[in-house]
């Protein structure tokens, strides 16, 4: 069952009001377990309501002494204010409340299907194969030039790979991924502004993926997100890192082995000692923000791939 806590009227003097929300009464019911009824009215005073914060006015707070606020008690059967919970689409059960408010409820609802638009909901794996295709190809800047490179082998000895920023990897993005040495490529995008790293990938196996998906952490939710949004690896110093997840870096260090090297250059190795595995740093795109990291699975479902893409190619990018 729903128990209809607390219900909040506002009344207003003309529609004009009631868009710059400046009401004239607020009155709040309040429901408790025990079938007491509590009905508080505020009032807005001579200069209305609009002195207020929104947040303030629906949060209960005004500019009224609390104390002097009008209280009714009033005994009622909790059951009065009890409907069953609602199977999804089954509107009508709140009925009644509406009834309450003034509204005058139809007497049937009717659910059609709507068609969903495919540029809708979070933000699609799309074209990931052609970031690592040399050969000339439109973006938002203009005419470009993909040319992939080679950046190194990395070693992952743990089966869990991490990327993330290398000078922030407390919460590292991870994934599942056999032991061994694999290749990592950069694709450099060539424009009339310059070259920058559009997209960088570690590849663990031969076969082309057949799907992709996004990486995402144990409490994130697709189903959160709105249009062209995604759950990315964050930069904060312009740089984004593959490495075990095991491995762990000196943070003095970073700077002279890192950070300085990159100013020259598109990517760093970090080399393991003999208990740590290495890490293999890049350029982040054009700076600092989010960005996506996809998964491309094989048949099989096994991670062939796991790419990082900066959005030079797309002219819209996610949130």
């Amino acid at each position: 069952m729903l128990l209809a806590h607390r219900n909040t009227r506002w009344q207003f003097s003309t529609e004009q009001e009631r868009s710059s929300f400046k009401w004239d009464v607020q009155e709040t019911t309040t429901v408790f377990a025990d079938g007491l009824v509590e009905v508080r009215s505020e009032f807005a005073g001579p200069r209305g309501a609009s002195t207020q914060p929104l947040h303030a006015r629906t949060s209960g707070r005004s500019s009224v002494d609390p104390e002097h606020v009008p209280v009714r008690l009033s005994p009622a059967p909790v059951e009065d204010f009890l409907c069953r919970a609602p199977e999804f689409g089954d509107w009508q059960v709140f009925a009644p409340f509406l009834a309450q408010q003034g509204h005058e409820p139809a007497t049937t609802v009717v659910l059609n299907d709507v068609s969903v638009d495919e540029g809708s909901g979070p933000l699609r794996a799309t074209g990931i194969e052609q970031l690592f295709s040399s050969g000339a190809c439109d973006t938002p800047d203009g005419p470009a030039v993909v040319e992939p490179v080679d950046a190194g082998l990395l070693r992952i000895t743990s089966g869990q790979l991490a990327v993330s920023d290398p000078g922030w990897i407390r919460e590292p993005r991870t994934v599942a991924v056999p032991p061994g040495e694999f290749l990592v490529t950069l694709s450099l995008l060539r424009t009339t502004y310059g070259v920058d790293v559009a997209a960088a990938k570690v590849t663990f196996s031969d076969i082309p993926p057949r799907e992709w998906e996004m990486a995402l952490r144990p409490d994130e939710d697709l189903g959160l997100l709105g249009e062209g949004e995604f759950y990315g690896v964050g930069v904060d110093t312009g740089t984004v890192a593959f490495m075990d997840a095991t491995r762990t870096v000196i943070e003095d260090e970073l700077d002279e082995d890192l950070f300085i090297p990159l100013d020259g250059r598109f990517t760093v190795e970090l080399p393991g000692t003999e208990s740590e595995p290495n890490l293999i740093a890049f350029r982040a795109g054009r700076g600092d923000g989010s960005y996506p990291v996809w998964i491309g699975r094989t048949d099989d479902g096994q991670v062939g791939c796991v790419v990082v893409d900066f959005q030079l190619h797309s002219s819209g990018g996610g949130e």
